[in-house]
């Protein structure tokens, strides 16, 4: 029988991933733990097998979910407008089985923009054109599918919880981090923020997993320099790496 696609193995490491996490316990100030590739997991597979194929030599990395974006679409920096109209996700949003009484997921009705995820398909969007160029050389996926909350409502990173615990979550990322790389066959993984782009550093030269890291800035909104015009900087660092030119448009490509 044929070899799985490049997506189903994906899919696989991430269903393995989900099953280990379930084993993980978390102490204050987390109260309220998400994971989109559980009750999201109908629009997340939607996206995988639309968009992740042979052949794709760039991983774009982010840390985890963005409260009004992965968390309600199940798309990495999946904000719902970018997710809904240029990558054209389709399927049906459940609902986290605890969920804080402000923090509702409405799914791909929500009506609030992630501004890090509006930002990031933005530009893509923007250079492309088409999902189809973008996805020809590149991919993005999450380091920790998981969003964590506190009593209030607020999100939680995971540099921010108790160290053991974040310790035994994220060995357990950074292992399904390389059985995704290795999936892929990626040649470069790019994370996005220093935290991503170091974790993955550290967890892929520690499995002998051989792909060159590298990083951009993040788009976050609580990153002043991002709020200044992360567009440029991405662009010039993209640049820098040589993966502009796969990104842009051309009128020779559209054959």
């Amino acid at each position: 029988e044929p070899p799985p696609t490049p997506s189903a193995r994906f899919l696989r490491a991430e269903l393995e991933l989900n099953a280990h996490l379930r084993g993980l316990r978390f102490s204050d100030p987390v109260r309220y733990i998400y994971n989109p590739l559980e009750y999201a997991w109908d629009t997340h597979r939607c996206y995988v097998e639309k968009y992740c194929q042979a052949g794709q030599k760039i991983l774009f990395l982010g840390m985890n979910p963005g409260p009004f974006g992965m968390a309600q679409t199940g798309v990495p920096f999946g904000e719902v407008k970018s997710v809904v109209d240029w990558l054209k996700i389709t399927g049906e949003v459940g609902r986290p089985q605890n969920e804080h009484p402000k923090r509702r997921i409405t799914g791909l009705s929500c009506t609030q923009s992630e501004v890090s995820g509006a930002r990031f398909w933005g530009f893509f969007r923007k250079l492309c054109g088409d999902p189809e160029v973008f996805f020809q050389h590149c991919f993005v996926h999450n380091l920790c599918p998981l969003i964590f909350m506190s009593d209030s409502g607020k999100n939680l990173t995971p540099p921010e919880l108790p160290a053991a615990e974040r310790e035994a979550l994220l060995r357990l990322c950074d292992i399904a981090l390389c059985q995704v790389v290795e999936a892929l066959n990626v040649s470069m993984v790019i994370g996005v923020g220093k935290v991503a782009e170091q974790r993955a550093r550290r967890a892929l030269s520690a499995a002998g997993v051989s792909v060159r890291v590298e990083g951009i800035m993040h788009p976050s909104p609580r990153n002043p320099l991002a709020n200044k015009g992360w567009e440029e900087v991405a662009k010039a660092k993209l640049q820098e790496l040589g993966v502009l030119s796969l990104l842009i448009k051309t009128c020779a490509n559209k054959s």
